[in-house]
């Protein structure tokens, strides 16, 4: 690979706090290193279309602290066809952009990692995603300030919760995973959680409230949205059916967990491995993801962090239950 001069940034997929930082660091790395430096405006869709714009120091100027992604994102049926990758590439090549950095989850990914094959363009991706679900790399960009967003919203309910003597189910994000919901439970103090990974019944859920009734006049479940008994309103009903003398209430926090200022953990793993993700196009490395393991920013390829799964660890649900009674 000869050395890039001119460096394409996008996001892609759902936005995670932290990404406009990522994109400040990956322009500012950029110029320092004499390259040119281009954002695609929504993502994939924006390359097939030919939507992008040239970026300098100043572009990026009070992005940091902003949630959401100033490149914007957006889903494209065309990159899915060859036709619309080979578009892509057409509006790539007129703009001189000779190799990008991809802000995403495993969508964004898998999409990068097609298009490297077909057309040759090195890419380098970043872990822009809330679920914290992708492997090779301890957090990803979004997941810390995800997590204290839902944290913050279950101390407030468990402040009314205690005040009238309820059982409240909390749905958090997290379709395929349950990082979100672990972590937040744990933070929180509720008395159980819900994940997708995990076989937990209805059943098993009413035995520990029952058993908590005992010394505890209000209680909190956190549901992941993904979990095999459904959803909180789901989960809620099934309780509800079972036992009905439980004052329920249901709250699901939705997107909001995906907005606001990104915490300084994300602030300082978006910046790391954006300034990374420019040098390591420099020495030729190309095809995978960079992330951070144990302190240290670490290379794995786009198979490995698409296809190796990734789970909480089952030490925490133990944590978790000697922490609740």
């Amino acid at each position: 690979m000869n050395r890039p001069a001119h460096v394409g940034v996008l996001t892609s997929g759902g936005d995670a706090p932290g990404m406009n930082a990522a994109i400040r660091a990956v322009v500012r790395s950029a110029l320092y290193n004499d390259l040119r430096i281009t954002g695609i405006i929504e993502g994939f869709d924006g390359m097939v279309n030919g939507r992008s714009m040239p970026l300098g120091s100043r572009d990026v100027s009070n992005i940091i602290q902003r949630g959401g992604t100033i490149l914007r994102s957006a889903r494209s049926a065309a990159f899915r066809t060859p036709e619309g990758r080979m578009r892509a590439m057409a509006h790539l090549q007129e703009q001189g952009i000779d190799a990008l950095v991809v802000i995403g989850g495993d969508g964004t990914f898998a999409g990068a990692k097609v298009f490297e094959q077909e057309h040759g363009m090195p890419v380098i991706g970043l872990p822009g995603t809330i679920d914290n679900d992708l492997s090779g790399t301890d957090m990803t960009i979004g997941f810390d300030t995800a997590t204290n967003t839902a944290v913050e919203a279950i101390d407030k309910i468990r402040d009314t919760a205690s005040s009238h003597d309820r059982l409240f189910f909390v749905e958090v994000m997290g379709r395929d995973t349950g990082f979100i919901a672990m972590s937040a439970a744990l933070a929180a103090g509720a008395e159980y959680v819900m994940l997708p990974e995990e076989r937990q019944t209805i059943d098993e859920l009413v035995r520990v409230l029952e058993e908590g009734s005992r010394t505890k006049s209000s209680s909190i479940v956190v549901v992941a949205e993904g979990d095999e008994e459904g959803g909180a309103l789901t989960v809620a009903r099934k309780v509800k059916e079972r036992f009905d003398h439980y004052d329920i209430r249901v709250t699901v926090l939705g997107h909001l967990q995906r907005g606001g200022a990104p915490t300084v953990t994300d602030r300082v793993l978006a910046s790391r491995l954006g300034v990374a993700a420019v040098e390591q196009l420099l020495n030729g490395v190309h095809g995978g993801m960079l992330g951070l393991v144990n302190d240290q920013v670490t290379f794995t390829p786009f198979d490995i962090a698409i296809n190796t799964r990734k789970t909480p660890q089952h030490d925490l649900l133990r944590v978790q239950a000697i922490l609740s009674i």
